[in-house]
């Protein structure tokens, strides 16, 4: 009880600083010559893309050779299945009550009939998957996304986003189980993205070894002008972003594309 107390005291801070650092941005959304922290960003963008080519895709290339597929598919339902919580409170908070409705159907669904989610029936039922976030329900309400941000690990950002990591965290039931309150929102977020990044970013721009380093060599402005018009959709709407959730993906430097 006093753990519930006192993340809820955090999340109210959460909220609260959200909206003085959209207040605090020059604009109510991000545009492409909104980048007052460059030298920060693009240091970190370095860092990131050093990181995810020496360490990260090595290590999930060999994660995804040496598990079977069922496996992963099992595991990434799970997590998948748990977020659906923190899903169905932020349809309610963006008042898509019938949309609520189907996410905690889905929820109740996958941890019966889906042995605690490890088989998505739900959506062989062709219950929709959706993926409303706490990111999402700050631009409901007219939060600013502030400022573009890039995050170590995380990748392209903004503060309303960073807030909406912590909110979704808080909304995780995993991240009052596990010791030391360690997210399994973030361990859902690369167990899901596990066999995306397995896969070499030339294969999935269609380029050759040695097209890559001249075509992509402002990687870092490819990053941020996609993140920018993504973030935009999302401020027009969320439904919309909703559905790009099935186009390119950033983990956390990387152009991935849908298999």
């Amino acid at each position: 009880m006093r753990i519930f107390h006192t993340n809820t005291r955090l999340f109210c801070k959460l909220l609260i600083l959200s909206l003085l650092s959209g207040c605090a941005s020059t604009s109510t959304s991000l545009s492409s010559n909104d980048d007052p922290w460059e030298p920060w960003n693009h240091s970190v963008h370095d860092f990131n893309n050093d990181v995810s080519n020496n360490v990260l895709n090595p290590v999930r290339k060999k994660y995804a050779s040496v598990m079977p597929e069922w496996f992963m598919t099992g595991t990434s339902n799970f997590f998948s299945n748990i977020k659906d919580i923190g899903v169905t409170i932020n349809d309610l908070m963006q008042l898509k009550v019938e949309q609520s409705s189907m996410d905690g159907g889905r929820f109740l669904i996958n941890t019966t009939a889906g042995v605690v989610g490890l088989v998505d029936v739900a959506s062989m039922m062709d219950l929709t998957k959706h993926n409303e976030g706490f990111d999402q329900t700050l631009s409901y309400w007219g939060v600013p996304s502030g400022n573009y941000l890039v995050m170590p690990f995380l990748g392209p950002s903004s503060p309303r986003e960073i807030a909406g990591i912590l909110g979704d965290t808080l909304l995780n039931p995993l991240t009052y189980t596990f010791a030391f309150s360690a997210s399994g929102a973030v361990l859902g977020y690369i167990n899901s993205g596990t066999q995306a990044l397995a896969t070499p970013l030339n294969s999935n721009l269609n380029l050759s070894e040695n097209d890559t380093s001249e075509t992509l060599k402002d990687n870092y402005k490819l990053n941020k002008d996609i993140h920018l018009y993504q973030s935009s959709r999302k401020s027009r709407s969320s439904d919309e972003y909703a559905s790009e959730q099935d186009g390119p993906k950033y983990y956390p430097h990387v152009f991935i594309s849908p298999e």
